[in-house]
């Protein structure tokens, strides 16, 4: 669908681009290509992102503070929420800053996590040990927090 070109104005495209602030936070990468699906101008895109970083309404470092939170609400992994981040344009430094600053213990959360699926349920053989593990893993623990989640005794 391609829109009249007398339609992508400044003004447009920061209505459009505020409209979508005004949902949720979004990474600068992320908003600047929901812009150009809709077809505003590259450069008038930049020109209005700087204007909203400058203003504080598009924050990266807020964005990944707000979704680590939601990542381990979700109990997601460090590696996860690296990887999702990432994706999203977040720079690896503002990643591990947000990360820190959640003081999340990963163990506990992949312990949490695996006792949440798994309670009650013995492992019977390598095959469901295996399962486990795939399983804790794709939700982005590394194998420390995997071995931790699976030696430790359920309260």
């Amino acid at each position: 669908m391609i829109k009249d070109p007398e339609k992508l104005t400044p003004q447009a495209l920061w209505h459009s681009a505020l409209g979508l602030l005004s949902r949720r936070d979004h990474s600068r990468l992320e908003l600047a290509q929901k812009l150009r699906l809709r077809q505003f101008d590259p450069e008038l895109i930049e020109t209005a992102l700087d204007k909203l970083v400058e203003q504080q309404w598009l924050c990266d470092e807020r964005f990944a503070r707000i979704q680590v939170r939601q990542h381990v609400f979700k109990r997601h992994g460090p590696m996860r929420i690296r990887m999702e981040l990432k994706r999203k344009g977040v720079d690896e430094n503002i990643i591990e800053l947000a990360l820190e600053e959640d003081e999340t213990d990963w163990f506990e959360l992949a312990l949490a996590c695996y006792q949440s699926r798994f309670r009650g349920r013995e492992i019977n053989d390598i095959k469901e040990k295996a399962k486990r593990v795939r399983y804790l893993q794709s939700r982005g623990f590394n194998s420390e927090q995997v071995r931790y989640a699976l030696e430790t005794e359920p309260d």
